[in-house]
């Protein structure tokens, strides 16, 4: 107790960090009200139907990613989503279109130009996406003249949609820019941050209806919930494993004399991540899974497939739910990580693997570990996707039951880590000790979602 209340001391003392930190959670904090402000026109309390839609699948993705604001209506309703939609884009186009490719390589002038890209893309997104969250909101709430009060008639109009529109783009923007901001000028990735703290804005409900139904007469009692809290927190450190898991290839380069000076000659390592894809292969594969429920639903079928398919807790969605995931984790850490790009950069710095030529066979070489790494990497993420479900089928509160793993977990062990390491770096640079007593915060985190 006495080390943290000296660490917290020291980050306080440093001005750029306490300044950093405040502006970080001040830009929160402007991110958590917007999201209870409703969509002009839009009666707050007719919202029972939109909010029992976002409980499950993938609009209860979209709902946990824009901290509830999906499911309130709010100016920040779309959160997100579409600039990480736009993010994943320019990324697969990085890797087959040759005019991306060379921006990327163009440095800081072609990371703006990309970045650019990305916020154009990002409003098409918004405005494709506006128009389609407009609709269902109405479909749900029944377009009755007590839950929407449009501009123009009892039913809702023109001016209503346009209105309607303009607010979720411009409140996707602001999103974005808020994100920005904290990333420039505040701590840890703007845009990661703000999903993860829409998440654990739902943990207390989630642990507080836990509690009280541990507390009911068949519920269990006291030693139950305990139980649970502690299988949360061993999956939690299995997460940290998973996050900050990294295999070292060492690398050796070439000694150089310049003037009297002396470069290279010495060993460095290229770690290359057991979970490289981050959470990317769960979100594509819950969106996947989502598209055959949602054509039969609309072709009302009453098929043994469709039954078993909207069971999100039932063996037979879980199976190719966990399938899928191994599957776009290759997907997904092969058009990230490029072993040719890597070995071809390695040769220009006069670096080299020892043992492997360099070239063709360092390229070879490390696609062969990426191999090895990612499929146990991929069986983990998998397992950890599923968890949810397994402890639902305990007894535990399906609210609750999101965080023994999933997207949710994996992005708040990811985030939080990535930012306890910029403050770490911030106490290290001047002298102080790091967060932990026992060693440094080690590796980097790869969980964030955006670009």
């Amino acid at each position: 107790m006495k080390k943290l209340i000296t660490t917290l001391k020291n980050i306080w003392a440093i001005e750029d960090l306490r300044k950093r930190i405040l502006y970080t959670l001040g830009l929160v904090l402007v991110y958590r009200i917007g999201s209870y402000v409703v969509l002009p026109g839009v009666d707050p309390s007719q919202l029972t139907g939109l909010q029992n839609q976002t409980r499950d699948g993938i609009l209860g993705l979209l709902n946990m990613f824009s901290g509830g604001a999906f499911s309130h209506a709010s100016i920040f309703a779309l959160g997100i989503m579409p600039y990480i939609t736009a993010s994943i884009v320019i990324q697969l186009f990085v890797m087959v279109i040759p005019y991306f490719q060379k921006m990327q390589r163009e440095g800081e002038s072609g990371r703006r130009k990309m970045n650019q890209i990305t916020r154009v893309l990002t409003i098409a997104i918004t405005v494709v996406q506006a128009p389609a969250y407009i609709t269902n909101m109405i479909y749900q709430l029944g377009a009755t003249p007590t839950a929407i009060y449009p501009f123009d008639g009892s039913s809702p109009g023109f001016f209503f949609w346009l209105s309607c529109i303009i607010i979720l783009t411009s409140g996707t923007l602001f999103v974005m820019w808020l994100g920005e901001r904290i990333t420039d000028k505040g701590v840890g990735n703007g845009i990661s941050l703000l999903i993860m703290v829409g998440i654990i804005a739902r943990l207390p409900f989630a642990l507080f209806g836990e509690f009280a139904s541990r507390m009911e007469e068949a519920g269990g009692g006291l030693v139950m919930f305990i139980i649970e809290l502690v299988v949360l927190l061993v999956v939690i450190l299995l997460c940290i494993l998973l996050v900050q898991g990294t295999r070292r290839v060492p690398v050796q380069y070439a000694k150089r004399i310049v003037g009297n000076k002396q470069y290279g000659g010495v060993r460095q390592y290229i770690p290359l991540k057991v979970n490289a894809a981050g959470v990317m292969p769960i979100i594509f594969a819950q969106a996947i899974m989502f598209i055959p429920i949602t054509v039969m639903g609309f072709n009302h079928s009453d098929s043994a497939i469709l039954t078993a398919f909207s069971d999100f807790n039932g063996f037979w969605y879980n199976l190719v739910f966990g399938l899928m995931i191994i599957a776009f984790t290759y997907f997904y850490t092969a058009i990230s990580i490029n072993p040719n790009q890597m070995a071809e950069d390695m040769k220009k710095n006069g670096g080299f693997i020892p043992g492997v030529k360099p070239g063709k066979k360092t390229a070879e070489y490390i696609e062969g570990i990426l191999s090895k790494i990612t499929f146990p990497g991929s069986i983990f993420l998998a397992i950890v996707a599923v968890l949810p479900a397994i402890v639902s089928l305990m007894g535990v509160n399906s609210q609750f039951a999101q965080f023994y793993g999933g997207t949710s977990l994996l992005i708040m062990v990811g985030v939080i880590l990535d930012t306890l390491q910029q403050i770490e770096s911030h106490l290290l640079m001047r002298h102080y000790d790091g967060l932990t007593k026992t060693g440094r915060i080690k590796g980097r985190n790869s969980m964030s979602i955006s670009a």
